[in-house]
């Protein structure tokens, strides 16, 4: 099946699981997602959808504007999501 060249799940890393947690707040289409920072995004995630999310998720939403996979980011993302947020404690992940 091919996927729509403006939906979430077209992005690199972003799967049904991640477009739909996208989608409650208010990111529905991959057009939607590029115009925004990734950081931003994924602060709003915490805040109103997901306060469990952790670097790697944060990597996946990363790399979905970058086309990096979130593996080969996810130390480099956690310590500027950190210096964006310093008070934000991570979870185990």
């Amino acid at each position: 099946m091919r996927k729509n060249n403006n939906s979430l799940t077209s992005l690199p890393n972003i799967g049904k699981v991640t477009a739909a947690k996208l989608g409650k707040i208010g990111i529905i289409s991959a057009e939607d997602f590029l115009q925004k920072d990734p950081y931003d995004v994924f602060s709003e995630l915490l805040e109103k959808v997901d306060p469990t999310l952790c670097r790697c998720a944060l990597a996946s939403i990363v790399g979905g504007k970058t086309g990096a996979p979130w593996h080969m980011i996810t130390k480099e993302t956690a310590k500027e999501f950190q210096r964006r947020h310093p008070e934000h404690k991570w979870d185990k992940c």
